[in-house]
């Protein structure tokens, strides 16, 4: 049994629980009503557990006699499991000048088309050099183009953009 520290920050045990009353729940999940703190700690001690105050927020503050070893462990577990499932996307950027040729944007597209079905999003940028300035416009239907070439997979989540010298569009995989 812990004596008072308090290893887990979110997580009061045993004398820290300083509430006047809380909501006890037994090591079998049995509800044992609403009593002060002291007589909560004394059901605890009388079982060889620990108080674990498993709902601050709750009005009266919802209490547990648990193994507070085997509480923390349980937690790690659940967050170590909730972290597996979860799924970073990052956003991947194809570069392009806005006279491609026809092969060069093929192969774009087949990189563009690998980063979007491994769950990633693309932005595909377009980056105007010195008199290519004055054409800016005529290079959208080069991003429509592309887009249009991925609409299989990719949806076109920001339409093409003008951001100083450069032009973009940003695609997500298609749900299902």
């Amino acid at each position: 049994m812990k004596e008072g520290k308090e290893i887990n920050n979110e997580a009061m045990i045993n004398e820290q629980i300083r509430d006047r009353e809380v909501r006890l729940i037994g090591e079998n999940g049995e509800q044992l009503g609403i009593m002060s703190s002291r007589e909560a700690f004394q059901k605890a001690q009388d079982a060889g557990l620990d108080l674990v105050k498993v709902a601050p927020m709750a009005k009266p503050p919802v209490c547990k006699i648990v193994d507070y070893g085997k509480y923390r462990y349980e937690q790690a577990r659940r967050e170590k499991e909730a972290r597996k499932k979860q799924h970073i996307v990052d956003i991947k950027e194809i570069r392009m000048s806005p006279n491609i040729d026809a092969n060069d944007l093929n192969t774009k597209v087949g990189a563009a088309r690998k980063f979007l079905t491994k769950g990633d999003k693309v932005k595909v940028t377009i980056r105007f050099r010195g008199r290519e300035m004055a054409h800016m416009n005529a290079s959208r239907p080069v991003l429509d183009n592309f887009a249009k070439q991925v609409e299989d997979i990719a949806v076109l989540e920001k339409p093409a953009k003008i951001e100083g010298r450069n032009m973009s569009i940003v695609l997500g995989q298609k749900r299902k």
